[in-house]
């Protein structure tokens, strides 16, 4: 550590003109947040203001800017990796963008919709949203990028195969942006964004691989399906036929030598055990499916699988541990297709309760699975002993099951909890995933192969979400295995939302926060829930001593007014990077008046809400492996998270 320390310290004094132990310049009328840039092709670094071009930066390097300089009839800025003190040298300013908002975009799965068309102007994407026909402007742009001709007014298209943020971070900027409501009635935000694939350009505007040669990829496709099993009182018949379900299929599978492709896992769970010990466990993983041999080995490690004895403290059970212990144990990398199949009889106990052993909710859970790529899927038995909980835990798992970016959800009822009813739909899911699986092996088209015209309706659903689900699952591994790059343009104005079926969203937001940032808006945010949880006792009790907080945080006296329409937006707790992001914030938009309104429900509710965000906070704190830096040479604690926009207060 020595030896790093004084070799910093020589690089330092051999560049005297670039030791700075300033910050960097503020933006325009903010006290807190610096000036920002991004880095364009061919941005090069300079000594000096108008000095000779040294070095050039990886295009999307984000600097700070120090000190802005005329030379040469430009503008030049003195730039830094980091807001410590440290500027590097000169860029020419037309060489970079200015990024006001850390904000950057991650593209859905396109399986369930067209590939995202980034437009030159604005006007032309606006002209299609406001059309009462947006298909008859959309069709003849989208025939001529088909034949790989000029489409009028468009820069690029989205990749064909899905683009992993998690696995391979990329850079979509966020540089402007504003909500409007199509013809259509759809909410929608027209973003300005700056796109730019890491890879060279020439790799990056490369075609996609032909059909024969994705086919050829598809060989080594594989799928792990994790059962996570509610294994309390009342669930033998249930833990019973899917285990047969399970052993038919491994049957078929070592038939047709898929036994490579294909395998099997199961966890099963419980509720607490701090509330009745003789559950003997909240959640435990039978079979991993990265260690299961073949059908024989895992039909002996599920064998002592078996109801509780005991009753659990309440109905709800601890689902989010079953569904968190497949999310977490498991290496996901190794298989191609990621499928968890949740199996309960009751609702999950949420995590703002003390018996959760997460401290998760259903949306966070969804967008922890959603990290390494699985599908949720959820098959409710609506028993006659569970009638009242039925709705509530409907509304769970139809959270925890919404696929992203495809706008479907893998939730499917069993009325009456029918045992055969529910062994159908256990053998066509597992059945409808092989078949997938074969078909992919095979070079053969798996959409739509799994259906079955002679299915009951409900089941013909499942069966046809399980193929669509099958195919974003396809994407996403030709995307990792082909190494599909984001498309090489600059700046571009696009639509969140698909322009023809424009309830399905083209991307994801997600915020970038810094360590201080996060550790930030954790500190307020308990703050927050503290005051919420006084002012549930006295509703005056919550504006009062949040307006205390913002008193000793340096707040303005005049945004501490004591008018009842008072927003938690207008007291200064919360940061200054949260105000400009385009989505409508149910804590900075909250004020008094509504606040005392609500009844104990209404605040209950805000108050869970808020504590599962703060614990979403802690996992993101501790996950060092998607902390990411943003320009080379930069310190730590200027990396960033990338938060999804969801999770923000």
């Amino acid at each position: 550590m020595k030896l790093r320390i004084g070799a910093a310290l020589l690089a330092l004094s051999l560049s005297p003109a670039l030791q700075a132990a300033d910050k960097p310049l503020l933006q325009d009328g903010k006290k807190t947040l610096f000036q920002r840039v991004l880095t364009t092709p061919g941005c090069k670094l300079s000594d000096s203001a108008g000095a000779a071009p040294g070095a050039a930066q990886p295009t999307f390097s984000r600097f700070y800017v120090y000190e802005r300089a005329q030379a040469d009839a430009r503008e030049w800025l003195r730039v830094g990796p980091d807001t410590q003190g440290k500027s590097i040298g000169w860029l020419p300013a037309d060489c970079t963008v200015e990024w006001k908002m850390q904000l950057t975009l991650a593209f859905t799965n396109p399986a369930n919709r067209d590939r995202l068309m980034f437009f030159k102007e604005r006007n032309q994407l606006e002209g299609i949203l406001n059309a009462p026909d947006p298909v008859s402007h959309v069709a003849p742009l989208r025939a001529k990028l088909k034949h790989g001709t000029e489409a009028p007014g468009v820069l690029a298209e989205e990749p064909e195969y899905f683009v992993d943020l998690q696995k391979n971070f990329y850079l979509l900027p966020v540089l402007s942006g504003e909500e409007v409501m199509t013809e259509e009635g759809f909410r929608t935000r027209i973003l300005n964004v700056a796109s730019v694939s890491k890879a060279d350009s020439a790799a990056a505007a490369s075609s996609a691989p032909s059909q024969a040669a994705a086919n050829q990829q598809l060989k080594a496709f594989s799928a792990a399906v994790v059962f996570v099993i509610d294994s309390t009182i009342s669930m033998d018949p249930y833990i019973d036929r899917t285990r047969e379900a399970i052993k038919r299929v491994y049957a078929q599978i070592e038939k047709e030598n898929l036994g490579k492709q294909v395998k099997f896992g199961l966890v099963a769970y419980r509720s607490s055990t701090k509330a009745v010990p003789g559950l003997e466990y909240v959640s435990k993983m039978y079979a991993d499916p990265n260690t299961v041999k073949d059908g024989a080995d895992f039909m002996a490690k599920v064998a002592d699988l078996k109801q509780a004895k005991v009753s659990s403290s309440e109905f709800n059970e601890d689902a989010y541990a079953g569904v968190m212990s497949a999310v977490d144990q498991i290496d996901w990398s190794q298989f191609g297709a990621r499928y968890v199949v949740l199996i309960t009889d009751a609702g999950a106990i949420d995590g703002g309760d003390k018996l959760s052993s997460t401290g998760l909710g259903a949306e966070q859970v969804r967008i922890e699975a959603s990290n390494p790529g699985v599908a949720l899927y959820t098959l409710h038995l609506k028993t006659p002993s569970g009638a009242k909980n039925h709705s509530s835990a409907e509304a769970q798992y139809r959270t925890l099951s919404n696929y992203p970016g495809t706008n479907t959800s893998l939730y499917y009822p069993v009325n009456a909890g029918d045992v055969q009813a529910f062994g159908r739909k256990v053998d066509g899911l597992a059945a409808a995933i092989t078949q997938q699986v074969r078909a992919a092996y095979m070079g053969e088209a798996a959409i739509g192969s799994a259906t079955n015209a002679k299915a009951d309706p409900a089941e013909k659903k499942m069966l046809e979400d399980a193929a669509l689900i099958g195919h974003a699952m396809q994407l996403a591994y030709l995307g990792k295995a082909t190494g599909s790059q984001v498309p090489p343009v600059f700046q571009a104005w696009i639509s969140d939302r698909d322009l023809i079926k424009q309830n399905v969203p083209t991307t994801d937001v997600r915020v970038l926060l810094t360590k201080a940032q996060l550790s930030d808006l954790s500190d307020v945010l308990k703050q927050i829930l503290d005051a919420a949880n006084e002012g549930m006792i006295s509703p005056d009790e919550m504006f009062t001593r949040l307006r205390s907080v913002a008193a000793t945080m340096g707040a303005d006296p005049n945004q501490l007014k004591q008018g009842s329409t008072t927003r938690v937006a207008d007291l200064g707790v919360l940061g200054e990077y949260l105000q400009d992001l385009p989505y409508q914030s149910e804590v900075l938009n909250l004020d008094e008046e509504t606040w005392k309104g609500w009844d104990g429900l209404a605040q209950e509710k805000f108050i869970r809400s808020l504590s599962t965000k703060l614990r979403h906070y802690q996992r993101y704190n501790a996950d060092v492996d998607r902390w990411v830096a943003l320009a080379p040479g930069s310190d730590s604690r200027d990396n960033v998270y990338p938060v999804p926009l969801e999770m923000m207060p």
